[in-house]
């Protein structure tokens, strides 16, 4: 395929979730467009997921846009294949014009207000584009990993498939946020002598008096609010997720009880001299910390409960099963001596829009938008994470921001024909100052 100079009203970057979202909404309006996916339809989900990787959040979450979750487990979470195999049957409903294999390597704006876009298959303009690329683009491993033997596996956790596939040995996992704790519980479920480096991650409890502790916040409006109904926005995107499990029907990630299992817990890393490791003396804090913010979780499901009289059983509030030794805890590490032949960083991502030459970015480098439009005219944001609530990155809500987008190009597009040309002017619907 060759662009070679074709002309688009509308492109659309990502063929995931949001991309097909986009999709679908501008498919509604009678909008022509396309849409450019580097890879594969839902390519992270097949590429940068573990075997045994299921959804955290219940399955009657996942309501793309004319497409709620059908299935005959609402209350389930579905493992990595079945999520796949939702999305393409999402892209079968409406048929999308998705041109898979292309990849987008620069995007700029003409002088004429038209953005033209290079991609492995020549070059195309559009009036508009929305990105929907996400913002977990390139995996993080810490410059202090260098400092590591050079015969150990090391991987992040994006490239973790299954305990199979790591050699014999001990593991180390460092990282204890929604990836790094269900890793984490994967290999030691299979058996292998896990150590696990805690950071400050919190975490929720999977049931509560009845009920999925999910079903609960949303009764509550907990995933309706916004972003800018927030005192601190940008300390709210910043925040690590819960980690908490949908697996085997759901269930909570207890670390503790994988300590008294035969998990090692370490704090977090602090040094590493050859084969040695250090840590910090944070590992009590930390745990005690993510305790206390499922309880407090349970706290205001307990209010709701109460302020609405609702009937729900009464539920014993968890007992700490095991404590870290203040004196004896491990501060150090020596691999040989452990066993230990696999070190999994689950140590996150970062954005990466070098690409994108539009001067719509913070300090950062992260874009600057209103619920995904940005201050350049006609470009446009999806699937970010806290975009404008809780589940805009997700398949929760990623499709309400869709919507939003496509009723913002629809206006656009109106008032380009107007004019007979691209004007360049601001969308006419009421904007609220810019927030990254």
């Amino acid at each position: 395929m060759n662009f070679a100079g074709e002309h688009f009203p509308v492109a659309v970057i990502g063929g995931g979730q949001a991309g097909l979202s986009a999709s679908r909404c501008l498919r509604e309006r009678g909008i022509e467009h396309i849409v450019l996916e580097a890879h594969q339809l839902a390519h992270d989900w097949r590429s940068r997921r573990w075997d045994s990787f299921c959804l955290v959040t219940p399955n009657w979450q996942c309501a793309l846009p004319g497409f709620p979750y059908r299935g005959q487990d609402p209350d389930g979470f579905m493992v990595r294949d079945d999520v796949v195999s939702y999305l393409d049957a999402y892209a079968a409903s409406f048929r999308p014009p998705i041109v898979e294999g292309v990849r987008v390597t620069r995007l700029r704006r003409t002088g004429t207000g038209l953005y033209r876009l290079d991609t492995t298959a020549g070059e195309l303009t559009a009036e508009q584009v929305v990105v929907a690329t996400g913002a977990y683009h390139t995996p993080v491993i810490p410059r202090i990993a260098e400092r590591l033997p050079s015969g150990l596996h090391q991987l992040h956790s994006a490239d973790y498939r299954s305990p199979a596939a790591l050699p014999d040995g001990a593991v180390l996992v460092v990282g204890s946020g929604q990836s790094g704790a269900q890793i984490a519980e994967d290999l030691h479920l299979a058996g292998r002598q896990v150590h696990l480096a805690v950071g400050r991650a919190p975490r929720v409890a999977r049931f509560y008096r009845g009920r999925d502790c999910v079903a609960w916040l949303a009764d509550m409006g907990h995933y309706a609010k916004t972003i800018d109904e927030f005192a601190d926005p940008e300390g709210v995107r910043k925040r690590v997720n819960h980690y908490v499990t949908g697996r085997d029907g759901g269930r909570d990630i207890d670390l503790r009880a994988f300590a008294r299992q035969g998990m090692r817990l370490y704090g977090r890393l602090t040094g590493i001299v050859g084969a040695s490791l250090a840590f910090g003396g944070d590992l009590k804090r930390n745990l005690d910390a993510a305790d206390a913010v499922a309880e407090s979780i349970k706290d205001a499901i307990d209010a709701h409960i109460a302020a609405r009289g609702i009937d729900a059983p009464v539920q014993p509030r968890y007992v700490p099963v095991w404590e870290p030794d203040p004196v004896r805890q491990p501060r150090r590490l020596e691999l040989a001596e452990a066993g230990i032949t696999s070190v999994i960083w689950s140590t996150g991502f970062l954005a990466d829009y070098r690409w994108i030459e539009v001067p719509v970015f913070d300090g950062r480098g992260y874009p600057t938008h209103w619920r995904g439009v940005t201050s350049a005219p006609g470009l446009y944001f999806l699937g970010l994470p806290w975009q404008h609530t809780w589940g805009s990155g997700r398949l929760e809500a990623v499709g309400r921001d869709a919507a939003y987008l496509a009723e913002r190009i629809e206006a656009s597009g109106r008032r380009t024909d107007v004019c007979g040309a691209l004007t360049g002017s601001a969308p006419a619907l009421p904007v609220a100052p810019l927030m990254s």
